[in-house]
């Protein structure tokens, strides 16, 4: 307090009342400050009976001032002091005034008075007296009955009734108030009988915070009174703390979880109801819930709703505010359904505009949605089937344009409306397009038969017709002829051809002429592109001029003087004119003399009597020559272009023949006619010696001039002279031809003798023409008689058959087919000189002569001149020459190795000085002098001309590999010499010894002032070929180079077969441009491998051009130019087989653009022979193929294999054995299986039978060793032939330690595709295996070839792409058949068509096939087996 109560004793008697005080209690509130207190607590009273308290109080204050306020309280119980019941009001009287309290607690509660002096800061005193509890109702105050307590929910009324004593009308001027928290009026009353009324009292819009304890208070003029307290509970209306959680979705549904246990307010909670809306606020709905888990439903599909809870406790107001919201999405449902009232409202030839009835949301019940026009057409005979979509759909009239469509094609249209729940299609119209100008007739469709004056022309119509072809249109033009003379101005016209006539014949053309074909197909809607074409009639023989009579302009014993008249041409310029002399001899036949009437064939007088030959050329001119008429003395003993005009023998009789000769486009014609005849001249007594002298070189007569004449002499001095020099010419004339003769008689007689010794020891192997080209023809046999016909009758580019005994004139050189009869005669020397040229009595030389085979080259004379000891050999001869020298025991391949100089054959000074001595990698392999590549010197630097490196040839460089030291060296070469394509033929490292430092870099790297860049790898089974970009500083330019690296030379030797090697030597001639500068071969030292690369090449290139080979002296050439070429004996021996693998099989590559075509051809029947060229193909393939012998199956052949062997005529060799690595007990290591390439990588498929029942377990250990990814098994599941079902169809099945454990199948069409897990469950740590299974149905047992080529395409590629994913196409494929044989060589042989036409554009069917038989001869055994990946590629 701030001050306190004084108490004032007064001078009366003291009251035997204990509440009657003899005193009053004062209080000062002088010097007081307004607002201090000062407290007087009365003792506690109980309301045991029903009492009136009553006391009186002074106030009296300076001039009438109030001293201050009298505060009266009634604290109940143990509450707080609470507010005042009473109060003091006015100013101070002065006078003692009573004051009734009429308090009524009820019992048990108790109460207590307590007297407040609130100062105001005046001066004067406020005092108490007379405190007392009367025992009866207060007389002019009423009392209250006991209030009720009141419980509402927030935002409610609380009513409060307090019963008083009394009646209204007696309590008019009293105030009636509740107070508590907040205070209210009272709102009415109601009586309750006459003794009470009842009050009430309303708290409006309450809150938690109006909860507490309420009392009614009623002020008289004589006092107050105070009712009990009741208690006012505000009860806050519960709201879930978490939203609902959806648990399920539907288009027209969601299922929530109520999540109402947690809330904010007070419970307890009686109802619970969901409410939801859509966000646009569309609809607001609510249903009661009486589970945790409750089901909107009927709502719309793909609409976003707001979902509360709304929780209700007891009374009025008890339901909470929505809890916090969850928003969800319904699904989209099923489209209504599809699109109606489709129609085609606009056709043309390539596009149709198709309409529908637009739609909404009612329709599509989402409002995500995609419309799609699907079409079908069948074009090319496929059908295809294509969807668009269409982005009208909300116009008033939707539509859309379908373009790119084929013209005159059915095409069957229907719309798809789609939702992320389904889809509705609507009807489907089928409609044709219009028609459209055709396409161009197809290129490869048009042949033509050509003949001297006329043209025959098919064609096909066009592969896109775009409707009905109504007619062709030809148009034909001369537009170039090998003759000038002709006047081609007027040689055109066009023809119309009906729709069904695709030929015409073109007549009255000129002969030597090109003529240019355009053929345009029309319909309705006019001419398709054209397609044009040319072909050139065949040239026709000159015309001779006539004569009338067979007589000479003079005759003499010897001579016969003739008159030369001009030929004139048809189709070709006459190039030479030829006088030919033939022999009058008694013939067998006329009929011969009738077919020989001119002369194709040049022959020397020389040569006549060698070939038996009736006639010689005896002079030939060029054409400009003879303008004019020319007299011509036949005989005269002159040199004309290189044949000598020998004078005629008189006693023999002669023909002088005179014939023109044309020549073009590879053909010659030849038209003759007999200008003068000789009789033999009858003596009876030799009167003058006659003695033919052949010119000798130098001799005067060899330019041309005339034959000088003796000297005049008598008579009896020329007989004398003359019988002298007949007789010494005579002598010596017989000893040369007894010489001769003998010399001829012991080498016929011997090789005879050693023929016959081949013939008799191979006659028991001759039912084959070609056993193999294996390692030792000597072991094989060969049919040399069936070889040499089977060689006359395949030139060498493998697609064409001719007669052996045919002549196709070529330009400037004979064709490669000459008369079996001919064999040049060693000694007789066959370079005849004309009248410009002199001849080289040394060896022709390779750098000079020879022109590489990689640049367009023209007919040349062989690069060097054939030995008299070592000729070139025939093509048609080349097997038997190979099969003799292989069995020869005397002189074969060995003794003509062991021929050539070995070591050093020419200074090397240059490579042996101090400075370049590290240059070189070997000792004993270095560069001559004379051939050595001299790079331009550097500044500063002494003796930087020098690299290890000789030209061969024009076009050819011949290097050791390159060392650390001179790899900048190598780059300058090739940068200095222009060179496009470096060859390499060694590995870097071989057998654990580095053969050679890697010169190229996998990125980038820079050599000093050379930048080299690698761009490009292609990886191949047998070698790589690598594309580099490479700079010079200083230099403008970027030079493109190729390294063609074969790496399919083995360790040690020689490639088992030469199959590989020539397919790298022609794609080595296919990439090389034909403006680059010389070719950089090279092997570890540069001398054999390197030596065989380039001997095969120029040998193929010879064979091709003149039909002969001379391998020998090709060598000793190259050994002239670089030390030691072609290292060793099997070397050599394998250049031989390598060439005559080449011109057995000639090139069989076709590119891929002329596919078609060239298949047609080659399945053309001749009706002569009923065979094709395919056929022949086939019979070639089967000849060459390697004949496996039983040391190469020795593996196979032990006894403790044979029962893993399903044939014993099917066995794997052991070169291409995969040995099985797995270790199951004492199982054995052997499969019958064969490794075999593809075209990109080595060892790509195994090879292997259908698992008997006991190598089930071998088949899964080969699976799992060899890192195979994929299994094609081409065949049934047969138990009758042992072929048992290897795989499980579920859980796992155990091999040994090899686990097989299902994973899943699929089926398409005729492929079955099963996935497996394998593992090694002895060796956990190597992890586990992805295998499938492509088992394919479409081959049935009965058929040779698969029903459908699509279908086995779809394998191939099935095939391809799980080895692309899986394992980046390194793992292997095991292709089976039941005895791995023919079927699985089929699919390995297509593969390899696929990935080289992939890669190459071209294809290369035997050479496929060809490779596979070199491992396993029984790959692709069929004829139809090999037409078919030929029949697939097209």
């Amino acid at each position: 307090d701030d001050f306190d109560w004084e108490q004032i004793n007064t001078q009366q008697k003291p009251s035997s009342d204990p509440w009657v005080p003899s005193a009053f209690m004062m209080v000062n509130t002088s010097s007081r400050v307004s607002g201090q207190r000062a407290h007087l607590y009365m003792p506690q009273f109980k309301e045991n009976d029903t009492h009136c308290v009553i006391f009186e109080y002074y106030s009296a204050g300076r001039e009438g001032s109030s001293p201050g306020q009298l505060l009266i309280y009634v604290k109940e119980n143990s509450y707080p002091l609470g507010i005042a019941v009473w109060n003091s009001s006015g100013t101070a009287l002065k006078r003692w005034q009573q004051v009734e309290l009429a308090i009524s607690t009820f019992w048990p509660n108790f109460y207590q008075l307590v007297f407040e002096v609130v100062a105001s800061g005046e001066r004067g005193l406020l005092a108490v007296r007379g405190i007392s509890r009367q025992g009866h109702q207060c007389m002019n105050t009423p009392h209250f009955l006991h209030i009720k307590s009141v419980e509402v929910n927030a935002r409610q009324t609380a009513t409060f009734q307090c019963t008083i004593n009394g009646q209204p009308k007696d309590h008019v001027n009293y105030k009636l108030w509740l107070q508590g928290e907040r205070e209210a009026p009272m709102k009415d009353t109601k009586p309750v009988n006459s003794r009470r009324y009842t009050a009430t009292f309303d708290i409006v819009n309450t809150t938690k915070g109006d909860s507490g304890r309420y009392r009614c208070i009623v002020r008289s003029e004589k006092g107050v009174g105070v009712s009990s307290y009741g208690l006012l509970v505000v009860k806050q209306p519960p709201i879930p703390i978490a939203p609902p959680q959806l648990t399920a979705v539907g288009a027209t549904y969601l299922w929530i979880q109520l999540n109402a246990n947690s809330i904010n307010g007070d419970g307890p909670i009686i109802e619970k109801e969901v409410e939801y809306r859509t966000l646009s606020g569309s609809l607001i709905d609510s249903q009661p819930v009486d589970k945790p888990n409750h089901k909107i439903g009927h709502l719309d599909p793909d609409t976003e709703y707001e979902i509360s809870v709304l929780l209700t406790r007891p009374n009025e107001g008890g339901t909470g505010a929505p809890g916090p919201p969850l928003r969800a999405r319904t699904k989209c449902a099923d489209p209504m359904h599809g699109p109606r009232r489709l129609q085609v409202v606009d056709i043309k030839s390539k596009q149709l505009t198709v309409r529908w009835e637009p739609f909404g949301y009612n329709v599509t019940r989402c409002y995500s949605y995609n419309l799609t026009v699907q079409y079908r057409y069948t074009a090319n005979g496929k059908e295809e089937t294509r969807e668009e979509t269409c982005y009208d759909t909300l116009g008033a009239a939707p539509q859309h344009t379908i373009r790119s469509l084929p013209p005159y094609t059915n095409v069957s249209i229907r719309l798809l409306l789609r939702n992320r729940e389904g889809v509705k299609e609507s009807q489907e119209l089928r409609m044709l397009t219009d028609e459209d100008v055709p396409g161009a007739v197809p290129q490869e469709s048009i042949q033509g038969n050509t003949y001297e004056e006329k043209i025959a022309l098919r064609w096909r119509e066009p592969l896109q017709t775009y409707g009905i072809i109504k007619q062709y249109e030809v148009f034909y033009k001369a537009v170039s002829s090998f003759d000038p003379a002709f006047n081609l101005s007027n040689q055109s016209g066009k023809v119309l051809k009906l729709s069904n006539e695709t030929s015409h014949v073109f007549t009255a053309l000129y002969p030597g002429s090109t003529y240019s074909f355009t053929i345009r197909a029309s319909t309705v809607k006019g001419y398709g592109p054209p397609t044009i074409t040319q072909f050139t009639t065949k040239i026709s023989p000159p015309q001779m001029p006539g004569y009338e009579q067979e007589t000479p302009l003079n005759q003499t014993d010897s001579t016969v003087t003739v008159l030369l008249k001009p030929a004139r041409s048809r189709g070709a310029p006459v190039s030479v004119y030829q006088v030919v002399v033939e022999e009058e001899r008694p013939r067998r036949s006329r009929r011969a003399a009738e077919i020989l009437r001119c002369y194709p064939i040049p022959i020397h007088f020389q040569n006549a009597s060698v070939l038996n030959s009736q006639y010689y050329f005896t002079a030939e001119f060029p054409a400009a020559r003879i303008q004019t008429p020319l007299p011509f003395t036949v005989g005269d003993n002159r040199t004309y272009d290189g044949y000598w005009n020998l004078p005629l023998l008189p006693h023999k009789s002669y023909s002088v023949y005179y014939q023109a000769v044309s020549t073009a486009n590879g053909e010659t014609k030849i038209d003759c006619v007999r200008v003068a005849t000789k009789a033999a001249i009858i003596v009876t007594q030799l009167t003058t010696p006659y003695v033919r002298i052949a010119p000798a070189a130098g001799d005067s007569q060899l330019t041309g001039a005339a034959t000088r004449k003796p000297d005049a002499v008598e008579p009896e001095k020329q007989t004398d002279h003359t019988v002298k020099i007949a007789g010494v010419i005579a002598g010596i004339l017989l000893f040369v031809i007894i010489f001769l003769g003998v010399v001829l008689v012991m080498k016929k007689r011997k090789l005879a003798k050693k023929r016959k010794e081949t013939l008799s020891s191979t006659r028991q192997e001759m039912t084959v023409m070609v056993n193999s080209m294996d390692k030792s023809y000597a072991e094989q046999g060969t049919s040399c008689d069936e070889a040499i016909s089977f060689m006359d009758t395949h030139n060498l580019n493998g697609r064409s058959v001719s007669s052996p005994s045919s002549f196709t004139m070529k330009t400037n050189t004979l064709s490669t087919a000459v008369p079996n009869s001919y064999y040049p005669d060693p000694f007789v020397p066959t370079a005849i000189l004309d009248e410009n040229h002199t001849m080289n009595s040394e060896t022709s030389s390779l750098v000079q002569s020879h022109t590489h085979s990689y640049k367009k080259r023209e007919a040349v004379d062989v690069p060097y001149q054939t030995g008299q000891l070592h000729p070139a050999i025939r093509v048609a001869d080349l097997l038997q020459h190979i099969t003799q020298m292989k069995c020869a025991e005397g002189y074969g391949f060995k003794e003509e190795y062991e021929s050539f100089f070995e070591g050093q054959a020419a200074p090397w000074d240059s490579a042996k000085k101090d400075e370049n001595r590290m240059k070189n990698r070997y000792g004993n392999i270095i560069a001559y002098d004379h051939s050595r590549v001299r790079l331009q010197p550097l500044e500063g630097e002494q003796s930087s001309d020098y690299i290890n490196a000789n030209y061969v040839d024009v076009s050819t460089h011949t290097i050791q590999c390159p060392m650390q030291e001179t790899v900048y060296d190598f780059w300058r070469m090739v940068w200095q010499e222009n060179t496009a394509t470096i060859v390499m033929v060694t590995n870097l490292v071989e057998v654990g010894r580095v053969k050679c430092c890697k010169y190229w870099p996998d990125d980038t790297e820079i050599y000093r002032d050379m930048k080299v860049t690698l761009i490009e790898t292609q990886l191949l089974s047998e070698y790589v070929i690598r594309t580099f970009a490479v700079e010079k500083r200083g230099a403008h330019e970027i030079r493109e180079i190729r390294q063609f690296h074969f790496t399919g030379w083995p360790d040690h030797g020689v490639p088992y077969h030469a199959t590989g090697l020539l397919g790298f030597v022609r794609r080595v001639k296919a990439k090389s441009p034909a403006n680059a500068g010389p070719m950089v071969i090279h092997c570890s030292a540069g001398a054999g491998r390197t030596g065989c690369f380039i001997v095969i090449d120029i040998m193929l290139d010879m064979a091709e051009r003149e039909g002969v080979v001379d391998i020998y002296n090709c060598v000793r050439e190259l050994r002239s130019r670089r030390v030691n070429m072609v290292q060793t004996e099997e070397q050599y021996v394998f250049i031989h087989d390598a060439i005559l693998e080449a011109c057995l099989c000639g090139d069989t590559t076709i590119p891929a653009n002329q596919l078609r075509s060239v298949y047609y051809d080659m399945n053309r029947l001749d009706p002569q022979t009923n065979s094709s060229q395919i056929k022949e193909e086939f019979r070639t393939l089967n000849m060459v193929t390697p004949t496996l012998r039983v040391e190469d199956c020795s593996i196979a052949l032990l006894p403790r294999n044979h029962e893993k062997n399903r044939c014993m005529d099917v066995l794997p060799p052991d070169r291409c054995l995969p040995f099985l690595i797995t270790i199951d007990g004492e199982s054995s290591n052997y499969i019958n299986a064969a490794l075999m390439d593809s075209y990109k990588q080595p060892s790509a498929f195994i090879v292997t039978q259908h698992p008997l029942p006991n190598t089930v377990k071998d088949f899964w250990r080969l699976v799992l060793d060899y890192h195979c990814t994929s299994i094609v098994m081409l065949n049934d599941v047969d138990p009758a032939q042992l072929c048992p079902q290897y795989w499980p169809e579920n859980g796992v099945h155990r091999h040994g330690p090899i686990q097989v454990e299902f994973v899943s199948a699929d089926l398409e069409e005729d492929i079955i595709s099963r996935i497996f897990r394998i593992y090694n469950a002895a060796r956990p740590q190597d992890g586990y295996r992805m295998v499938q299974q492509f088992q394919f149905l479409g081959w049935p047992m009965y058929r040779d070839t698969p029903v459908s080529k699509r279908s086995f395409l779809k394998l191939i590629r099935q095939v391809d792409k799980w080895q692309e994913e899986y394992d980046g196409g390194e793992g292997r494929t095991v292709v089976h058949c039941l005895n791995g044989g023919g079927r699985s060589g089929t699919f390995c042989a297509i593969s390899i068509v696929c990935e080289m036409l992939c890669h190459q554009h071209s294809v290369d069917v035997f050479h496929a096939v060809k490779t596979l038989r070199n491992n396993k001869p029984n790959m692709v055994d069929l004829l139809v087996s090999v037409t078919h990946p030929q029949t697939t590629a097209v």
